[in-house]
């Protein structure tokens, strides 16, 4: 199976290596619009331009199917995308929402961009108890790999509310990157829930990679090479 998947940047990497990690056997084509991020600030009707112009370039790539590896788009724009085109499209936001309902989690922290957060995609389709929580420095600082102040940012983020969750949603696909330091601000007791890791896909006999970039310098090489580790990549520019 030919697998499309696409984020604004390097977030939706990290859906791809739990892909790459549980079901080694497909072709993979991903695409991150660095041109363009981040889209946590950006319009529903900016955000439909960029989500069509990232499906129809993985659509040129022949792919089979689309995962959208991106909450902010998955968030404002997944009806409109299956309306639009004849391929299956999902969203790490599916198996997230049915799983915490199916789940024995009582109070749910999501922390995700201001798109997704302002869509209340969670607090209306969960039967929870869900506190929604923008944080919108995090993008950026992943993107630019500037985490020297990063615990202190995670900190006056959460402080607040680690008492009264049971567990937290990374909302975001960037935001696994951060998994690490998230663990160190909220401890080990605290549930900390991957999107990546929910997703369901079947394991074909054909195995490849491509990756694709908007825009494209040494860092975002960098950064991919770390985030997959992988270090024989051959990253594009389209």
């Amino acid at each position: 199976m030919r697998i499309g998947l696409f984020d604004s940047g390097l977030g939706g990497l990290t859906v791809l290596k739990t892909l790459l990690k549980k079901y080694p056997n497909n072709e993979y084509v991903y695409y991150g619009d660095t041109l363009n991020i981040p889209y946590g600030d950006k319009t529903k009707e900016e955000l439909i331009i960029l989500a069509k112009k990232n499906v129809e370039f993985l659509l040129s790539k022949k792919v089979d199917m689309i995962i959208v590896a991106c909450g902010t788009v998955s968030s404002n724009c997944l009806d409109i995308l299956k309306e639009l085109y004849d391929i299956p499209i999902v969203s790490i936001l599916e198996p997230t929402i049915d799983y915490l309902n199916r789940s024995n989690y009582r109070n749910i922290l999501v922390m995700a961009t201001h798109a997704t957060i302002n869509s209340h995609i969670f607090k209306n389709n969960v039967n929870k108890n869900i506190c929604e929580l923008e944080t919108p420095k995090l993008v950026p600082m992943i993107e630019n790999n500037k985490l020297l102040d990063i615990e202190e940012v995670l900190h006056d983020y959460l402080d607040d509310y680690l008492n009264n969750i049971d567990v937290l949603v990374l909302g975001c696909t960037h935001y696994p990157i951060l998994k690490d330091y998230i663990k160190k601000v909220v401890g080990e007791n605290t549930n900390i829930l991957d999107m990546s890791d929910l997703i369901k896909i079947d394991n074909d006999s054909n195995k490849s990679l491509e990756i694709y970039f908007s825009k494209i310098d040494n860092k975002i090489i960098e950064n991919t090479k770390n985030i997959l580790g992988i270090n024989d990549l051959i990253i594009k520019n389209n």
